[in-house]
């Protein structure tokens, strides 16, 4: 055992050669070691600091935050109803758009509403344009009104028929049961189903829902409107609690009857 006095190490350039150090020696060592450390440290959170400004310096701020600001802000009017504004998808809102997986679509939305982040795992970017499973286009909401979301799904998870028109799919009970998880967020049970009707708007087809789900994640009041074009099947959805239900029912029933591809 090496004494109080001195301690017997291996030298780092010669491996089998014992290097003597006093305990002095030792302890200096150990200072320098420490602040070796402490150096490298702090390089290491400067550079994890200045990582925002490397990603996002010549492109503005995160997009969560650049969203944060009301439609009417930068949305046109409706020329039919002014309390509204209107949204044209286009292909730099989406990855499907600019992949021309999907069609462009539009809708009315109050001035006040604010558009939401949608992850990028949700928002099909990884898997375009051959996703096999359905992908959040855009979502906007308000806290006290509610809040719409664009889903779309590949149309071969619902028919093999290529360019399917909705009716080709099947009855709208049909196209709901296949949709209505991304209409509730969790579970659908047919049970939950008020009503059903069809819309035509020039050539397209579009399959309207109501829906009272009280156990589901996006609201216990869902309207939905679904319709087929191109290799993707569309769903619009609008959701809103109790508390805004009862205050904003006749809003987004709006939005969904103005929702078309």
């Amino acid at each position: 055992m090496a004494s109080a006095s001195s301690l017997t190490l291996l030298s780092p350039l010669i491996p089998k050669s014992p290097v003597k150090l006093t305990n002095a020696n030792y302890k200096i060592l150990m200072q320098e070691n420490k602040v070796s450390l402490r150096l490298r440290r702090e390089i290491m959170l400067k550079g994890v600091a200045m990582l925002p400004l490397l990603v996002f310096g010549e492109l503005g701020p995160p997009i969560a935050e650049a969203r944060e600001v009301e439609v009417g802000s930068y949305l046109p009017p409706s020329p039919s109803d002014p309390s509204f504004v209107v949204f044209k998808a286009s292909p730099k809102d989406t990855p499907a758009l600019r992949a021309g997986n999907v069609q462009p679509y539009q809708f009315l939305i109050p001035p006040s509403w604010k558009q939401s982040r949608v992850a990028n795992i949700l928002s099909g970017n990884y898997c375009q344009p051959k996703c096999a499973e359905p992908w959040v286009e855009v979502k906007f909401e308000d806290e006290k009104q509610g809040k719409v979301q664009v889903v779309a799904s590949p149309l071969i998870r619902l028919t093999n028929k290529p360019n399917a028109s909705i009716e080709e799919i099947g009855s709208p009970e049909k196209v709901i049961a296949s949709l209505g998880p991304f209409v509730t967020g969790n579970s659908y049970d047919p049970d939950e189903l008020l009503e059903t009707s069809i819309e035509k708007i020039g050539d397209q087809t579009y399959y309207k829902y109501v829906l009272e789900t009280p156990f589901a994640l996006t609201g216990s009041h869902n309207l939905a409107k679904a319709t087929a074009k191109g290799s993707t099947v569309v769903l619009f959805v609008a959701s809103a609690n109790d508390k805004q239900w009862s205050s904003s029912q006749k809003t987004l029933k709006a939005m969904l009857d103005s929702f078309q591809v």
